[in-house]
């Protein structure tokens, strides 16, 4: 899995490996990745740059040697640039889509070649921000909206050939994630209110919805993941409150 150092990912790997799976948390930040895997004996930290396909093939060769198959692919890696439009930078817009949606599409990939044979399911996390525009998160709000086409294009591909490989989509509304720290209007956000707690309290009443916990999303990324969904493919499930109705 991706971005499994910090929220939504690592709350993912948690309840993964809570079910006693064998679990390859993947991230940049190796360190943060290892205190995560460190809570199951079946847990492996994994250096993984989602941005770079040899990065992918190595670590889908280093599994499959190590587990000889893979069950299930879950991306949870995502950044955002907290700019207007006419303030993004060529470099952030390329940083956004490149993590986002070129990791996912690279994710997506080699995840179907390594579960050919066998089978699996794919769980890619989105956003509400892909399903109803972000106003000054351009690149985000596109990146997850090419995820959901990309999403709804590889279940279709998959079902068309006859593998048996599930792929879907769930997208939150906001969700009390490190991510949030990157963004300048937040930290000053906190440094008004005085938490972070405030600060999610400050942008749920001014119409962002309820933020919801990393393991509320963790649940739903883990049914899509299991035989409870065996079924359902090429489908997105927003964990939002309504947020997007």
């Amino acid at each position: 899995m991706t971005g499994a150092a910090s929220g939504i990912g690592a709350a993912v790997a948690a309840r993964l490996v809570g079910l006693g799976a064998e679990v390859y948390c993947g991230d940049l930040n190796q360190h943060g990745a290892e205190i995560v895997a460190s809570s199951g004996p079946n847990a492996h930290a994994m250096l993984l740059d989602v941005r770079e396909e040899t990065a992918w093939a190595s670590a889908m060769a280093s599994i499959l040697t190590a587990s000889r198959h893979l069950d299930v692919l879950i991306n949870c890696v995502g950044v955002s640039a907290a700019s207007p439009l006419s303030d993004t930078t060529l470099a952030e817009w390329r940083h956004v889509l490149a993590t986002n949606l070129d990791g996912a599409f690279l994710g997506t990939k080699h995840g179907i070649r390594a579960m050919r044979a066998a089978g699996g399911a794919i769980v890619h996390v989105g956003s509400a921000s892909g399903i109803r525009p972000a106003a000054g998160a351009a690149a985000y709000s596109t990146s997850k909206a090419g995820l959901r086409m990309l999403v709804s294009t590889a279940a279709k591909e998959c079902r068309d050939a006859g593998l048996a490989i599930r792929i879907n989509l769930v997208s939150p509304a906001g969700v009390k994630t490190p991510m949030w720290r990157s963004m300048p209007f937040f930290r000053e956000l906190v440094r008004k209110l005085g938490s972070e707690d405030a600060a999610y309290d400050s942008l749920a009443g001014s119409g962002g919805g309820r933020f919801l916990e990393p393991d509320a999303v963790a649940r739903v990324v883990c049914f899509l993941a299991s035989e409870q969904a065996l079924h359902v493919t090429g489908v997105e499930l927003p964990v939002d409150d309504g947020f997007v109705l």
